[in-house]
C-alpha cells in the first residue's frame, strides 16, 4: 500500500506571486515615488552617523535625534575612536534630547566593541562581511532588533536589507496584502517579492527609496487614524462592500 505524501505548502514568496500582492506593493512603491520623487535616505554625512542614528531613533522622534547627533559632533564623538573613549556617563548627557539614554548609551558602547572585536574597529571591514554574518552578528547586540539591523545594513553598509517598519505594516495590513497579523519576517518577504525582478545591483537603491517613500506616506496619511481623502494610494484600497438592498416588506391585501 502506497503512503500518500501530503503536498508541501507553498513558500511566502510563492504565495505572493500567485495572488499578485508583490505586484501590488510595487505598484504602491511606483506610485509613491511618482508623488513624492526620491528621498535619498539616510539624512547622515557618515555611516557611523547612520548606526548611531538607528540606534537613538527608537521609540522617539527624529527631531530629538538630530539634538543628540548634534551635541556629539559638537563635541568631536561621532567617530569610532570618539565613542570608544567617551565615558559612557558622558555619552548619555549627549544622546539625552533621544530619551532612554542609559540603554542607548550602553548599546551604542557595545556596538564599538563589536566592532572591535570583529572588524577592527572598521565600517568598512564590516561592510565586507557576508550580510547573513552581518546582520546575525548584529542581532545578538542588545537594544538591536530585526529593524534597527536591517536599517543599519541598508543605510550604513549599503547592503540590499528590506527595512519593515510600522508605517509599512500599516500599508500592507490596511490594504489587505497581510492579515493583521503578520510578522516582520513576513512583511519583509512580501516587500522583497516587489523587486525580485530588479537586477541585484540596484536592489539596495530601491529598497532604500522603498523605505523612505512609505515613512513619508505612513506620517502623511497612514497615521494610527488614517486619512485617506488626499492619499495617493486611495487607488489601492480594497473597495467597501455594496450595501445590501432594501427589500420593502409587502403587505397582504384580504379580500373582503
Amino acid at each position: 500500500m502506497m503512503r500518500e505524501v501530503s503536498p508541501q505548502k507553498p513558500s511566502l514568496k510563492a504565495q505572493f506571486a500567485a495572488t499578485g500582492a508583490g505586484l501590488r506593493l510595487r505598484a504602491i512603491y511606483d506610485r509613491l515615488l511618482s508623488t513624492y520623487g526620491p528621498q535619498q535616505w539616510w539624512p547622515a554625512k557618515t555611516p557611523l552617523e547612520v548606526v548611531v542614528g538607528a540606534y537613538l531613533t527608537q521609540n522617539t522622534a527624529w527631531t530629538s535625534v538630530e539634538r543628540s547627533l548634534g551635541n556629539l559632533e559638537t563635541h568631536g564623538l561621532l567617530t569610532v575612536d570618539g565613542l570608544r573613549n567617551v565615558s559612557e556617563k558622558e555619552l548619555r548627557d549627549h544622546i539625552r534630547p533621544s530619551g532612554y539614554m542609559i540603554r542607548k548609551a550602553a548599546a551604542i558602547k557595545a556596538f564599538v566593541a563589536f566592532l572591535d572585536r570583529f572588524y577592527e574597529g572598521s565600517l568598512g571591514k564590516l561592510s565586507e562581511e557576508s550580510p547573513a554574518i552581518a546582520r546575525e552578528r548584529l542581532l545578538a547586540l542588545p537594544a538591536v532588533g530585526p529593524e534597527t539591523a536591517d536599517a543599519i545594513l541598508l543605510y550604513a553598509l549599503g547592503q540590499p536589507a528590506m527595512v519593515v517598519d510600522e508605517y509599512l505594516r500599516r500599508v500592507t495590513t490596511r490594504h489587505g496584502l497581510l492579515p493583521a497579523s503578520s510578522k516582520y519576517a513576513e512583511i519583509q518577504v512580501l516587500a522583497e517579492s516587489a523587486f525580485e525582478h530588479d537586477p541585484p545591483g540596484i536592489r539596495a537603491q530601491h529598497y532604500n527609496e522603498f523605505h523612505a517613500v512609505v515613512v513619508q506616506v505612513g506620517k502623511r496619511h497612514c497615521r494610527r487614524v488614517p486619512k485617506c481623502e488626499e492619499c495617493p494610494l486611495a487607488f489601492d484600497l480594497p473597495k467597501p462592500l455594496a450595501p445590501a438592498p432594501i427589500i420593502a416588506k409587502s403587505r397582504r391585501i384580504e379580500s373582503a
